[in-house]
């Protein structure tokens, strides 16, 4: 009789660790290749491996971990080695980096076959002549695009000879690039987002499309009702000792600057504080990576109910690189529940490392022609013609809730520095009955990077993100305060000039009326995102070049074949 065998009982966990994505170096070769090539090689993994290690982090600058293997993968038996090494160090992104010639089907896509099919793998090779890496490449490339699975080459440059060969920093940023754009779409499968409320004030365009976002980028929405809040509220499920230590942080780097009339409106500013310490801990709970709350209309507006207290100081705290506590990971939020807003700033937190996401209206469009005729109406004669905003125009960005405070400053600046230029108006009472306090702060100029909102179409299937390059500008003083005047002076300002779009096309061509910034991050970071995820990349700017060297990223050869990027993903989308 068979010796029976028990179930092994595995030991209880207190709370789950969220995963961390871990990225896998592998080399190729041949049998009949010689010693000293196959241990330049190994020294190439190794060389790849520590290039990426480092280098790429999660929102919290925890460093992504990066293993390497020094099998190399001749055949079979050692795609099978490798791929058991790598499943035991739970790799889900590969990175192969050929220096010789080698056989697609018997190495890098035995391996490949041993990993679920939507893990990210990338080929870096040296454009190298000796044995030779980068025919393998163009083989290899060939070999996986045909068979309708996503691969990105970059063939970049290293030494064709010597035993430690070392990657240009042009070829080391492109693989980073990617790796960043790998690592935002792994890490993001199998975690949530909670959004209090149901749709944002009948937003369509912000509506939380569950379904599709879950089959698109595996995140799922954990969806809970305002009441609760409310309830949470009132029975101060909070830590009271906390909450006077957030005030006191306030009153320390704000203070005069909060703007309040009496000892109602510091209680309703503080319930805004205790919302940040519920909600917090709630979502740290389900370990949420970001979340929304939709307040208008019931919450702070409709009559019929008791309006409750504005939550902008919460979202903006959410979206900062910092709290009382001191430096912390941003946690993108959006106001008005806004879930396709939240998406953006999630997506471009993570390619970007971690900076602080700016949520905005897309407020008013400001041509060129109509900034000289506001500057002549309120007696402004001298105007820099060289300017910016004076031969383009500008976008004034501005939102009463979800402005991180980190954009008050520029990058780099202090905890201290960033506050110091931070106000607390009272909330506009017609809009807001509740009360409580908006945040408000104008961005400093020459600020960089990446403006876009993601949209979904029923008919496709797909998200789309629609983007450009830009930066912030600021106009003289008089005229700033005018123009911000004419939208509403105590919400954040943000002047946004794009890089490519005119304004008229920016006028015409938002997917919604709110619009999201980050800064110092990659295009190639973002199109790699867009590879991968199956994202239509939008950008209907006539000035804009099809492909800039140094900036886009190369077209993947599956996207080619298939009759170009759009047509793929439409297929794909169908499937």
């Amino acid at each position: 009789m068979a010796k029976e065998i028990e179930a092994k009982r595995l030991p209880n966990i207190r709370k789950a660790t969220p995963n961390i994505p871990v990225i896998g170096i592998f080399a190729t070769s041949d049998p009949r290749i010689d010693k000293a090539s196959r241990t330049r090689c190994k020294n190439i993994a190794k060389m790849a491996a520590d290039c990426i290690s480092g280098s790429v982090v999660l929102p919290d600058k925890t460093p992504v971990p990066v293993v390497y293997s020094t099998v190399l993968i001749d055949g079979e038996a050692q795609a099978d080695i490798v791929a058991q090494q790598f499943r035991k160090a739970g790799v889900d992104i590969l990175v192969c980096v050929p220096d010789t010639w080698a056989f697609p089907q018997l190495t890098t896509i035995s391996l490949l076959q041993q990993f679920p099919p939507n893990t990210p793998i990338n080929i870096t090779c040296g454009n190298s002549g000796p044995k030779p890496g980068v025919v393998y490449a163009h083989a290899l490339n060939g070999a996986i695009s045909q068979y309708g699975r996503m691969v990105t080459l970059n063939v970049g440059t290293w030494p064709d000879t010597g035993m430690e060969p070392k990657m240009t920093e042009q070829t080391a940023k492109n693989l980073i690039d990617w790796c960043f754009a790998a690592v935002t779409t792994v890490a993001l499968r199998g975690r949530r987002v909670v959004i209090f409320g149901h749709d944002s004030m009948g937003m369509e365009t912000a509506l939380a499309h569950v379904i599709p976002i879950r089959n698109t980028f595996g995140l799922e929405i954990t969806r809970l009702d305002m009441k609760l809040l409310a309830d949470m509220l009132n029975k101060k499920a909070y830590n009271e000792k906390e909450l006077k230590a957030l005030r006191a942080w306030i009153n320390r780097y704000v203070g005069k600057r909060l703007e309040l009339r009496d000892e109602a409106d510091s209680e309703r500013f503080n319930m805004s504080l205790a919302m940040y310490l519920i909600v917090r801990n709630l979502m740290a709970d389900l370990n949420a990576l970001g979340g929304g709350f939709m307040s208008q209309l019931e919450w702070g507006s409709d009559l019929r109910g008791i309006p409750l207290p504005v939550a902008d100081v919460m979202e903006s705290f959410f979206n900062s690189t910092f709290d009382h506590n001191g430096r912390k990971a941003p946690l993108p939020y959006a106001t008005e529940a806004d879930v396709q807003g939240l998406l953006t700033m999630l997506f471009m937190t993570y390619l970007s490392g971690g900076n602080p996401p700016l949520f905005m209206d897309f407020r008013k469009v400001w041509e060129a022609w109509e900034i000289r005729d506001l500057a002549k109406n309120i007696g402004i004669k001298s105007l820099d013609k060289k300017a910016d905003w004076y031969n383009k125009g500008l976008v004034d960005g501005d939102n009463s809730g979800s402005a991180s405070f980190d954009w008050a400053e520029a990058p780099g600046a202090s905890i201290k520095k960033i506050m110091a230029s931070v106000g607390m108006p009272l909330a506009d009472e017609s809009y807001f009955p509740g009360g409580g306090n908006s945040v408000t702060f104008m961005t400093p100029p020459g600020i960089e990077g990446i403006a876009a909102r993601c949209a979904y179409s029923s008919p496709s299937g797909l998200f789309s993100m629609i983007w450009d390059e830009a930066h912030t500008t600021c106009v003289p003083k008089e005229l700033g305060e005018a123009m911000c005047n004419l939208t509403t002076a105590t919400w954040p300002h943000t002047f946004v000039v794009p890089k490519y779009a005119s304004m008229l096309e920016y006028k015409q061509y938002p997917p919604a009326n709110h619009f999201h910034m980050t800064w110092d991050l990659p295009v190639a970071r973002l199109q790699h995102w867009m590879d991968l995820t199956g994202v239509l990349s939008v950008t209907p700017w006539s000035a804009r070049p099809k492909f800039i060297e140094g900036v886009d990223r190369p077209q993947p050869l599956i996207h080619l074949i298939n009759g170009g990027e759009d047509a793929f993903k439409l297929s794909k989308g169908r499937v």
